[in-house]
């Protein structure tokens, strides 16, 4: 896959602009706690203590809304067992799950470049 900025333009002009719906969906999947949600679930299906548990310093409330915003947004699949005690699972759609696609390589280049870029302003 090969995209330029020109290309871009040129297939969605106005993405650029003000109100444009792209600024919604980067400010949702690209946000601290989205990306970091979106990326533990390309790892498959877990349940809310893991996902706590693999995000490490989350907090309920702020894990609550970001999955409740990633599963509006169409990323995000959650499914409740009618079950005692409630049992209820998180998984990527396959929307997410093609976002994971083009994230998961930029994931990697920020975790081997993190050390030296935060090193710059020390």
């Amino acid at each position: 896959m090969n995209v330029s900025l020109a290309s871009i333009r040129a297939d969605r002009p106005g993405v650029f602009a003000d109100g444009c719906p792209t600024r919604t969906v980067l400010d949702h999947v690209m946000g601290k706690w989205g990306i970091l949600v979106l990326i533990a679930l390309s790892e498959g299906t877990q349940r809310w203590g893991a996902l706590r548990r693999n995000i490490d310093g989350i907090s309920e409330k702020m894990l609550a809304s970001t999955l409740k915003t990633l599963e509006a947004d169409g990323l995000v699949l959650r499914t409740a067992y009618p079950e005692v005690p409630p049992r209820v699972e998180y998984a990527l759609t396959g929307l997410g799950n093609d976002l994971m696609t083009h994230v998961i390589p930029l994931m990697g280049w920020v975790a081997e470049n993190a050390t030296d870029i935060v090193g710059r302003r020390e």
